[in-house]
Order: C-alpha cells, then sequence, then structure tokens
C-alpha cells in the first residue's frame, strides 16, 4: 500500500486527478444536481444531450486540443507559445476565405481546413526556427506573432468581419443529426486517440522528451534537437488550425478580435495544471488534456454560483495558483516526508501493542 501510494504521488497525474477530485466533491456538496444529464431537443428538432457535464466537456474543446501542442512545445523548448490565439485567427481566416470563394461542400470544407493549416504551419515553423535556430526564449520569439497575428488575420479578409452560412458547419461546430453528443467533443476524441497512437508507435515522445532534459545530450545520441523543436511547434499549428476551425463553425463567422481570446493562458495553465514541468522535459498530455477540462469546470462552476464574468478570471488565479502550490515539488517533497513520519510512528504503535500483549 506504501508504494501504490509512493508511486501515485510521484505520478505527473497526481495533480490534475486531485484538483478533477476536489471540484467533483465541491459540486456534489453545492448541488446534488450539478452532474445529472437530461436530453433535450434542439432547435433542429433533434434529441441532443444536454447537461453541466456536456457543457463542460463541450466547451473545453479548443482549449483541450491546443494544450496537446502546448505540451509538446513546453517538453521540448523549455518554453511556451503565447501567439496560438493569434495563429488561431489566421487559420480561422484563411478558412473563411476559402469557403466564401467557392460553393460550400465537403470536399470545399476540408481544402479550407487543410489550407488554414498549412497557414499555421507555417506560423509554427517561423516560431520553432527563432527558438531553435537563434536559440530565442519562445516566450520572446512567439511574441511577435501575438502582436501581430490578429492584423494579419484582418488583412486577409480585407479587414471584414465576414460570415459563413451552412449546415455543414453546424455538423463541426454543433450536432450531427442523430448523434446526441456534441461534435467539437468527438473531434477531441479522434484527435487525442491518433496522437496517442503516434506516441505510442514512434519515437516522437521518447526524443522530445530527450531534448527537453538535455538537449546537449540529445544531439550526442543523435537526435536532431533543433528538428524536434520546429516538430513541435509545427504540431501545435495543426492543433491551432483544428481549434480555429471548430471556433469558426461554432458561430458561423471569424471575428479576429475575439476568436480564442485569451487562450494561450488557459492552455498554459492547463499544461501546468496536468502535472508538467513548464522547464520542459517530461511530460504527460493526458495530464493537460485533464488539465484544460479542469479549467473550463472550474469556470462553470463559478458562474453556477453566480459568479460575474468580470470576477471569474480573478476567482479562477486564485485556485489554480493553490492547485499549482500544492502540486509543486516542494510541496509534494513535504507530504512524502509526512506521510513516512506518519508510517513510521503507526508502525512503532503496532509493535509496541504486540510487544505488550
Amino acid at each position: 500500500m506504501a508504494k501504490w501510494f509512493r508511486k501515485l504521488m510521484k505520478s505527473q497525474l497526481v495533480i490534475p486527478l486531485f484538483a478533477l477530485l476536489l471540484l467533483v466533491v465541491f459540486n456534489l456538496i453545492r448541488d446534488a444536481g450539478f452532474f445529472s444529464l437530461s436530453i433535450t431537443v434542439n432547435n433542429n428538432g433533434n434529441s441532443v444531450l444536454s447537461g453541466n457535464i456536456i457543457s463542460i466537456l463541450n466547451s473545453a474543446s479548443e482549449l483541450a486540443i491546443i494544450s496537446i501542442g502546448m505540451t509538446l512545445v513546453t517538453a521540448s523548448s523549455k518554453g511556451q507559445d503565447i501567439s496560438v490565439g493569434a495563429v488561431a485567427a489566421i487559420a480561422g481566416s484563411v478558412f473563411v476565405r476559402v469557403l466564401r470563394e467557392h460553393n460550400i461542400t465537403w470536399p470545399i470544407i476540408i481544402l479550407a481546413f487543410l489550407g488554414g493549416c498549412v497557414a499555421a504551419i507555417l506560423c509554427g515553423v517561423f516560431n520553432g526556427t527563432l527558438v531553435a535556430g537563434f536559440k530565442i526564449q519562445p516566450m520572446i520569439a512567439t511574441l511577435i506573432l501575438l502582436t501581430a497575428g490578429r492584423p494579419i488575420a484582418y488583412w486577409i479578409n480585407g479587414g471584414a468581419t465576414p460570415t459563413v452560412d451552412s449546415p455543414l458547419l453546424g455538423y463541426i461546430g454543433s450536432f450531427i443529426p442523430g448523434v446526441p453528443i456534441p461534435t467539437p467533443i468527438l473531434i477531441v476524441i479522434v484527435f487525442a486517440v491518433l496522437v496517442a497512437l503516434i506516441l505510442r508507435f514512434t519515437n516522437l515522445g521518447l526524443y522530445t522528451q530527450a531534448v527537453g532534459i538535455n538537449e546537449k545530450s540529445a544531439r550526442l545520441n543523435g537526435i536532431n534537437a533543433a528538428g524536434m523543436k520546429i516538430l513541435s511547434f509545427m504540431i501545435l499549428g495543426v492543433c491551432v488550425s483544428i481549434a480555429g476551425c471548430i471556433s469558426v463553425s461554432r458561430i458561423g463567422l471569424i471575428n479576429h478580435e475575439t476568436i480564442l481570446l485569451d487562450i494561450e493562458m488557459d492552455a498554459i495553465l492547463a499544461v501546468a495544471i496536468g502535472g508538467n514541468a513548464l522547464s520542459g522535459g517530461k511530460f504527460s498530455i493526458a495530464g493537460s488534456v485533464i488539465g484544460a477540462y479542469i479549467i473550463q469546470a472550474l469556470t462553470i462552476t463559478l458562474y453556477a454560483m453566480k459568479v460575474s464574468s468580470t470576477a471569474v478570471k480573478a476567482y479562477k488565479a486564485i485556485v489554480i495558483i493553490a492547485i499549482v502550490v500544492l502540486g509543486s515539488p516542494v510541496v509534494q517533497g513535504y507530504l512524502l516526508k509526512l506521510r513516512d513520519k506518519l508510517f513510521q510512528k503507526s508502525k512503532k504503535a503496532l509493535e509496541s501493542q504486540a510487544y505488550g500483549e
């Protein structure tokens, strides 16, 4: 039992699982019906699942996808990309531009997504080259696109905020007829499984961790450290393009100023809450995805408690600081020492009772 507990305490998933447990217990005490599910009929006459759980999973879809790419960037480059929201605006603008120039069909939607994906990947190559080639700290390197990305998105569509109207986009951003689960949730599941398979059957995860832990040793072992960093930014570009296209499909328009605004901060927090060291190295994709849902669950909980939208960020900051501090190596080390002391005291007490008998 002690070995199992020690192993659990050292696991990267201990932080997100503990935070998730706290949220679940708190909401069950506050409102036992918080996690209830029901079947309702939407505006299109389709029966769909509804409830706080569905809202959390659906609303956090873009964040969950971006957190996957942010985890790889953090692990390999020992830093974070703060331009993901702006790059999502670029990808979304390209997506809308292609759609508006053609009759919207599934092949055109795929073509538009690929166009947005290429744009986001090129942004990833730009950021990755600055980081890996010119040795610029990731937050400083990505500050360029954070500043210029949304104006570029504005320029792509001629300074307008164009709309796209098609039932097919509704299938992506809302529900597929006959399927009661929101499509963004299904997209997250498919993408997460795909990434898990890639990490399982390739050396991507191993090489990423090796570069993040010790770049010099990785190079000596034949790993292209610069290439791995650029590749991680490119993968993040794919994640950002998927998130941007989902966001556009939800509302049927592209607003370069507001699309996925401030999502970079939530993505970094999701990585931190997921038990990943922001200094790079060993990582957990599952932890980051859980961290994304924890952030959204916290937001939904605060709104359910009638907290004003202006105060939500402050409350989130307080709770997240507490979670990150509790999961820090210093606190974990203290808890392990405390556990060992309690275990030794209980062992001595049992031994003294045995001798007394």
